[in-house]
């Protein structure tokens, strides 16, 4: 019988590093590799021979150096304590790191994800003797003002509950014993592990029927994305993908939101933890960071990690699914995440395909979108969750035949095609309504309560969008002959397509109260230009010329209807009554 040789580093590639001795290793294992113990992930198995991407910086490691298998997988800690968290792409906690280690950390250095000091009042929901399975709710802790965190059986237990009871735990003490039926006993904790790379099992998947309101009116009236739905972000550099991201993060309806700064410069990502502590919930007061979840991997980190970072958050997010929230992540881009797929798959010498990509490539971002979804989740009390992924795509040069973007396509219900004629106008969001899609139309009806009003929202749309496609036809009329070619009516649909553009998908994100729009407000507004459009067309038939039209009064109104607070909205109820009034005087001068 052969003697076990010890792992030893043979060679070194970057952030790939191949190692022997590794027989009896496992694809996707955690190892720590050379003498600063650098976190690293089997990534290729080769008869004795393993290749590991390393999730630190490897310069300075040589052949020789040792290699210890820890036989876990990649894995994130669960429990209280995730939320206001800052976490880099393998769930190390940067503010710890910052407080123990100062602005320059050292390699190697292991920090627990959850805090092992603070204590947390848990509440129990369940007594001594009832009988649990995986994903059954066992007790609450109130982890902040906006989250009560549901703690729940992991996966692969089950059995009788004993020594329960309410308290005061860190993350580590035993809250609970399960037996199971052969008598093997389990200690229940408030934290639990779980690997990143396979999605958590759910009960039932369930239709993305419920639209998810982000306050952003090109999206939630023309392109909106469904509680459980996928949404692609792609445009070329400048057009606003990351305040776009930042936008949703802020204002979307959701429980919790996930943010996965992947690859990104590092002062996006700054703002991002500058702002949320400032910005207030626009539900409940409350600040952002109670409800959010921030993953940092900017470009100037190491780039395997950028890999796992993408997994970190939808484990995550995927997590606080479970326990019944609707979630939206971020990821912020999934380009430079494919970018670092492409990076550790020339290190392993894999054939490429298309512009250098792995084969897998379109596999891979696949498998992560379709961890989204709205589910009937596993265990007691029945309960729903939803995960919504909104996911930025930054082609080369805009380019929208790149393979990331088209992989991302074939996947996603939403895409939201970013302009960048329409940044260089100052037209926020830059989303084009020509080019951009969604599948999750048909369900956005079911946001009001009112059924007639969800109707009618289903018509003044189509109305809307036919007249900005009439517009882009009649703007080439206009290059060629000049606006005096065409028809009043035509005229006046330039104009009512510019108040669309203008007054109503121009939206400004540093404005108090236009910055989030209800679907209320949306509603009211639309129909307001719409009426001012009809009243028009109906006062052009009786002999009015489209000059003495645009020059109402009532059209600033319509301008500035935007910027009326929500607690005002029967204001711009009140200008359709004054279109009425102005076009009647008008009629009645002209006739």
């Amino acid at each position: 019988m052969s003697e076990t040789r010890e792992a030893r580093v043979v060679k070194v590639a970057g952030p790939v590093v191949v190692a022997e001795g590794m027989a009896g290793a496992r694809m996707y294992d955690v190892v720590r590799v050379g003498k600063l113990s650098l976190i690293g992930e089997i990534v290729e198995l080769n008869g004795d021979f393993a290749s590991i991407q390393v999730y630190e910086e490897t310069t300075g490691l040589g052949p020789g150096e040792p290699v210890i298998d820890t036989g876990e997988a990649l894995s994130v800690e669960l429990g209280p304590g995730l939320i206001e968290s800052i976490y880099d792409g393998i769930q190390r906690p940067l503010d710890w790191l910052y407080k123990a280690e100062g602005e320059f950390m050292s390699r190697g250095r292991a920090i627990p994800g959850l805090n092992r000091e603070k204590k947390w009042h848990f509440k129990p929901t369940i007594k001594n003797g009832d009988v649990v399975g995986p994903g059954d709710i066992i007790g609450e802790v109130a982890e902040t003002t906006l989250l009560t965190h549901k703690i729940m059986v992991p996966a692969g237990i089950s059995g009788t509950v004993q020594k329960i009871s309410e308290g005061d735990y860190t993350v580590v003490e035993t809250i609970a014993v399960c037996t199971a039926e052969d008598g093997t006993e389990t200690e229940l904790k408030l934290m639990q592990k779980c690997p990143v790379r396979n999605a958590r099992s759910v009960r039932n998947r369930l239709a993305p029927n419920q639209i998810l309101v982000t306050g952003q009116r090109v999206i939630d009236t023309f392109f909106p994305i469904g509680k459980g739905g996928t949404a692609c972000v792609p445009g070329p550099f400048g057009t606003g993908k990351t305040v776009v991201q930042h936008q949703l993060a802020k204002w979307v309806d959701a429980d919790i939101v996930v943010y996965v700064g992947c690859g990104e410069r590092g002062n996006e990502m700054t703002d991002v933890l500058t702002e949320f502590p400032k910005l207030k919930d626009p539900r409940s007061g409350e600040p952002l960071m109670k409800r959010s979840v921030l993953i940092a991997n900017t470009s100037n980190m190491p780039v395997a990690a950028r890999e796992a970072s993408v997994y970190t958050g939808i484990t995550i997010a995927e997590y606080f699914r479970d326990m019944g929230c609707t979630v939206a992540l971020m990821a912020d881009s999934t380009s430079r995440w494919a970018e670092a797929m492409r990076e550790i798959s020339t290190r392993l010498e894999e054939m490429p395909a298309e512009e250098g990509y792995p084969a897998y490539l379109g596999a891979r971002i696949a498998a992560f979108y379709e961890r989204a979804g709205r589910v009937e989740c596993i265990g007691s009390p029945q309960r729903e969750g939803a995960l919504s992924i909104i996911g930025a795509v930054s082609p080369p040069g805009g380019d929208l035949s790149d393979s990331v973007v088209q992989a991302t396509l074939h996947v996603v219900k939403v895409f939201w095609s970013l302009q960048a004629r329409l940044a260089y106008q100052r037209h926020f969001p830059a989303i084009d309504w020509l080019t951009s899609y969604s599948f999750y139309k048909e369900y956005l009806k079911n946001c009001f309560e009112d059924k007639d009003r969800g109707d009618e929202m289903d018509e003044l749309i189509v109305k809307a969008m036919a007249l900005l496609e009439q517009e882009a036809e009649l703007l080439e009329i206009v290059r060629l002959v000049g606006a005096e070619a065409l028809s009043p009516a035509n005229r006046l649909s330039l104009e009512t397509a510019r108040s669309i553009r203008e007054d109503f998908l121009h939206q400004n994100a540093f404005h108090e109260v236009d910055t989030h729009t209800s679907m209320a407000k949306q509603y009211e507004m639309l129909k307001t230009i719409l009426h001012f459009h009809k009243q028009a067309l109906a006062a052009i038939e009786s002999g009015v010329e489209t000059a003495e039209i645009s020059k109402l009064a009532v059209r600033e109104q319509i301008a500035r209807a935007k910027y009326i607070p929500q607690d005002d909205i029967a204001k711009i109820t009140q200008i359709r009554k004054t279109i009425d009034e102005q076009m009647k005087e008008l009629q009645t001068v002209s006739s």
